[in-house]
């Protein structure tokens, strides 16, 4: 089953747990971020501590509520544009409204997730993967209908192999 509209955006009001998401990717191309990420590549920066918008107060509302949101990102150095934008743009003000991000480096390494897919996990009950192209464009989103165990040894992986998203942007210019 294919998600899109309500039908997405309620996995995000219906979680009891937590929702959990890996990134794979060194970009998504997200036709609404394309005029941002322009201004980010010519020098334009937030305030992180100032950002307050829909998404924001509902991190801030689910984590009163003891329903965090996490993920962890899979990156390579030295960073795209793009996740330099995301960083900055994106994962601090998140960070401070109570986003469990965390950075799994493997530049020097093996990847332990290597060919594993985007996805979310909400409450370890249900998988969403997320498909894209390869340039990162969004194709669609696919409730997943097999065996969650590899998702959630995906996920125990992926926290157990990355850091903190503070701890890994210290003294890192984004």
């Amino acid at each position: 089953m294919l998600l899109d509209g309500d039908a997405w955006r309620s996995r995000f009001e219906r979680f009891t747990v937590e929702a959990w998401r890996l990134e794979t990717l060194p970009q998504y191309l997200m036709p609404q971020e394309e005029e941002e990420l322009q201004a980010f590549k010519a020098g334009a920066r937030i305030d992180p501590h100032a950002v307050s918008n829909e998404y924001t107060d509902r991190l801030r509302r689910q984590a009163a509520e003891g329903r965090p949101q996490g993920r962890v990102h899979v990156v390579t150095r030295p960073l795209s544009d793009y996740l330099r934008f995301e960083f900055s743009q994106y994962y601090a003000p998140h960070v401070l409204a109570g986003e469990q991000i965390r950075i799994l480096d493997v530049t020097d390494r093996n990847n332990p997730l290597e060919g594993v897919q985007d996805f979310w996990f909400f409450d370890r009950s249900e998988v969403v993967l997320m498909n894209y192209d390869e340039d990162g464009r969004q194709i669609n989103r696919e409730v997943y209908e097999g065996d969650l165990i590899p998702f959630i040894e995906y996920q125990r992986i992926a926290i157990a192999e990355s850091v903190p998203f503070e701890e890994y942007v210290k003294g890192i210019d984004v």
